[in-house]
């Protein structure tokens, strides 16, 4: 399967490509997209194919749950239980690299989300209903990628690539979002 490319100004959404990002994501496919950390895969959470493809894609254990982006502080609420000193923390570093593991309103016990800077990655999240998976586009174990090179080096000859790739250029080098967890008022940094 060959992964189609757009080019994109990585601070300015693109109407035309925002559309063709969001037919792919309805139609239970993947997106290679810029974040302010480093390229990531989007897709619908709610589409079981569409998590499995990510997972097939990333050679990702089942066991290591995906992350998430959010459009907004409403689309985190939606889904989540947002108080006390973790919503504090959200006020203070969202919109920006910091992911909160929350507990789901509903189903599964909890999940990782944030609500990042990039106009990017927010816009994608907003067209695909206010969530998307959010996990770094590379092979599992591999370094995070911040240029086409990377992407291209990553996924060439796999069974499985992501179907489409909004090119941005080279991103900045910066290191991965920090991971909080807030349990009985306690803050616990699970990754920094």
């Amino acid at each position: 399967m060959t992964m189609r490319t757009i080019k994109i100004a990585r601070t300015r959404v693109s109407k035309r490509a925002l559309k063709e990002a969001t037919d792919v994501l309805r139609g239970g496919g993947v997106v290679v997209f810029p974040t302010e950390t480093s390229y990531g895969l989007a897709a619908d959470p709610s589409n079981p194919k569409a998590v499995r493809c990510v997972y097939a894609i990333k050679e990702r254990s089942r066991r290591k749950p995906l992350p998430f982006i959010a459009s907004s502080w409403q689309a985190v609420e939606k889904m989540f239980t947002l108080r006390g000193k973790a919503r504090a923390l959200a006020l203070r570093y969202w919109p920006g690299p910091l992911t909160l593991v929350l507990s789901f309103k509903k189903g599964r016990k909890t999940g990782a989300v944030r609500v990042p800077s990039s106009a990017w990655a927010r816009a994608i999240a907003h067209a695909a209903g206010g969530l998307v998976t959010s996990t770094s586009a590379n092979i599992s174990g591999e370094s995070a990628v911040y240029n086409s090179r990377g992407i291209a080096r990553s996924f060439a000859g796999r069974d499985r690539t992501p179907d489409l790739f909004l090119n941005a250029g080279v991103l900045p080098k910066r290191r991965a979002s920090t991971i909080v967890r807030v349990k009985n008022d306690t803050i616990e940094v699970l990754r920094v």
